[in-house]
């Protein structure tokens, strides 16, 4: 039987212990041209999402994780192998969009593209939704 999720604290450590915000903002800034931007939008989704106070801890406890599986330099594919090295990456973070869509609103996909901007420039996210 899984424990139950009460706090972030009780988040299988293998990838959350990778996760804080500076690493997240780090790997985003890092891996934009290999990793691509629909990805990038996606894992800023993501964040946004864990950041609204109306989530469920048992939601930012599986974004925690999934963010910590895209920071990790341990990964099932490694993310430096050509086509496919973010593909893991990408189906965890929509298993978490889908398990987090109903808090994706207007507003998150802003701020995602907002952040997408203030990083790599004005007019970066257009097309993105």
């Amino acid at each position: 039987m899984s424990k139950e999720i009460k706090s972030i604290d009780d988040i299988d450590p293998k990838y959350s212990k990778d996760y804080s915000d500076d690493s997240f903002w780090e790997k985003v800034k890092g891996v934009l041209k290999s990793a691509g931007l629909p990805l990038i939008y996606k894992a800023f989704q993501l964040y946004y999402v864990m950041k609204r106070p109306d989530c469920p801890i048992h939601i930012k406890a599986a974004i925690v994780a999934t963010l910590g599986y895209f920071i990790s330099p341990i990964d099932l594919i490694p993310d430096f192998v050509p086509f496919v090295g973010f593909s893991d990456d990408l189906a965890a973070i929509v298993a978490a969009l889908v398990m987090a869509q109903m808090y994706v609103d207007e507003n998150v996909k802003r701020q995602a593209r907002e952040a997408i901007d203030n990083i790599f420039g004005a007019g970066t996210s257009e097309g993105l939704d």
